[in-house]
C-alpha cells in the first residue's frame, strides 16, 4: 500500500493551503458575522480551475480524482467551513449526479457552466418531512403533454440562491402505496420556482441555505435525469460520494482547531509554564492529532476506493460517522485549552465547533450511517 499523495496532489494540496491562509481565511470571522456568501472567493477558485476539479475535461473540468477533491475541501474548511460546505455541495450534490446519470446534453448544458463556475452546483432532496427517511418525498412531478409539472417543497439545500439550475427528486408515480421517486433538472428561473434564504443558523454561517418552494412549476420530459424511477437509487449513490465531502470537511475544521489549540498552547502562560509544557495538555493534543491522522487515512481510503471503481459505500459511511464524531470532540478539546477565550469569537474555535455540529447531521444523520455501516456487515 502507498500512502503517498502524487506529485499533482502534492502541489495541489500546497496551492490550497497557502490560497486558504492568505485569501480565505482573513474574512472568515467577519464572514461569520455577517453571513455574507463568500462569492469572490469562489470567482477566484473558477480562475485556478478548481470548480469542475473532478469532472472530466471535456466539460471544463480538470479530470482531477476524488482524492484531490478531499483535498481541497479540507484545506478550505480548515480556515473557513462554510467555504467548504459550498465547494463540497458544488461538486458531490450539484454536479456529480450530473456526470454520473445525465445524458450528454444535459452535461453540455448543465455540467459545463458548474465545471466553469457560471453556476454553482445543488441539489434538491431533504423535504419538511422527509429528513433522514429521504423516501418520505411528497414533492410530485406530473408528466403530462411532453412536460412535467412540479408541486412541492424542499429544506435546507445548499447553494440553491446561486444556482442556475439544480436536479431534484420527486414522485413521478404511485402504485400500491409504492412511490415511483424519479430525478428531474430544474433551472432556476423557471415560473413558480421560488427560492428563499432567510434561515437563522447555529454555523455556517456563510453558507447559503435555502428553502425551495414548487408552485406548478413546468420543465420539458427532457430533463429527467438518468431512468424514471431511479432517482432514489441515483441520490443513494450521490450522498455516498458526498459523504466522502463531509468527512473531508470534518477532518479540515479539527486540523484547524488542533492549529488553533497548538498555536494557543505555546504562548499562554499559567503558573509560571507555557500550557504546552503542561503534560496534561501535551495529552490533549496528543489525542486530537490521532484522531484526525485516523479520520484523514479513512477519508483518503474511501476516496481512492471510489477513484478505483470499486464499491466505496462502507467506507464512505465510516469515514464520515467517523470523521464528523471526532471533528466535534477535537473542537470541544480546543476550546477546553483556550480556556474562558475558547467562548469568544475572536479566537475562532468557538466558530469551529458551532460549523463542525451540521456535520453530524447533514448528508445522513450519524445514526443514519450506523444503519448504513451495519447493512453492508449484515449482507457479507
Amino acid at each position: 500500500m502507498n500512502f503517498d499523495l502524487t506529485a499533482e496532489q502534492q502541489m495541489l494540496q500546497k496551492m490550497m493551503r497557502e490560497f486558504s491562509d492568505e485569501v480565505v481565511a482573513p474574512g472568515a470571522i467577519e464572514r461569520d458575522k455577517t453571513k455574507e456568501f463568500p462569492l469572490p472567493i469562489f470567482k477566484e477558485l473558477s480562475k485556478m480551475g478548481i470548480m469542475g476539479l473532478p469532472f472530466p475535461e471535456a466539460y471544463g473540468g480538470a479530470g482531477a480524482d476524488t482524492i484531490s477533491f478531499a483535498i481541497v475541501t479540507e484545506q478550505l474548511s480548515r480556515v473557513c467551513a462554510s467555504t467548504g460546505i459550498t465547494y463540497s455541495a458544488h461538486i458531490s450534490l450539484g454536479g456529480a449526479p450530473l456526470e454520473l446519470f445525465g445524458t450528454e446534453q444535459q452535461k453540455q448544458k448543465y455540467l459545463v457552466p458548474i465545471c466553469t463556475g457560471e453556476s454553482f452546483g445543488a441539489f434538491g432532496l431533504t423535504e419538511p418531512n422527509a429528513g433522514s427517511d429521504a423516501g418520505g418525498t411528497e414533492t410530485t412531478a406530473v408528466l403530462k403533454n411532453g412536460q412535467y409539472t412540479i408541486n412541492g417543497s424542499k429544506v435546507f439545500i445548499t447553494n440553491a440562491s446561486y444556482a442556475k439550475h439544480l436536479a431534484l427528486t420527486a414522485i413521478t408515480n404511485r402504485q400500491n402505496n409504492e412511490k415511483e421517486i424519479s430525478a428531474i433538472i430544474v433551472p432556476t428561473d423557471t415560473a413558480g420556482f421560488q427560492i428563499k434564504s432567510d434561515y437563522e443558523k447555529m454555523g455556517l454561517n456563510a453558507s447559503n441555505t435555502t428553502e425551495l418552494l414548487l408552485e406548478n412549476v413546468a420543465v420539458p420530459e427532457e430533463n429527467l435525469l438518468g431512468k424514471r424511477g431511479n432517482g432514489f437509487k441515483q441520490f443513494l449513490t450521490t450522498l455516498d460520494g458526498g459523504r466522502i465531502g463531509i468527512a473531508a470537511m470534518a477532518v479540515g475544521i479539527a486540523q484547524g482547531a488542533l492549529n488553533k489549540a497548538v498555536q494557543y498552547a505555546k504562548q499562554r502562560k499559567q503558573f509560571g509554564k507555557t500550557l504546552a509544557q503542561f503534560q496534561a495538555t501535551q495529552f490533549k493534543l496528543a489525542d486530537m492529532e490521532v484522531k484526525i491522522e485516523i479520520a484523514r487515512n479513512y477519508v483518503y481510503k474511501a476516496a481512492w476506493l471510489k477513484d478505483q471503481g470499486r464499491p466505496f459505500g462502507k467506507e464512505a459511511a465510516i469515514a464520515k460517522y467517523y470523521a464528523s464524531e471526532m471533528a466535534m470532540e477535537v473542537c470541544d478539546e480546543a476550546i477546553q485549552i483556550h480556556g474562558g477565550y475558547g467562548y469568544m469569537k475572536e479566537y475562532e474555535v468557538e466558530r469551529y465547533m458551532r460549523d463542525a455540529k451540521l456535520l453530524e447531521i447533514g448528508e445522513g444523520t450519524s445514526e443514519v450511517q450506523k444503519m448504513v455501516i451495519a447493512r453492508h456487515i449484515l449482507k457479507g
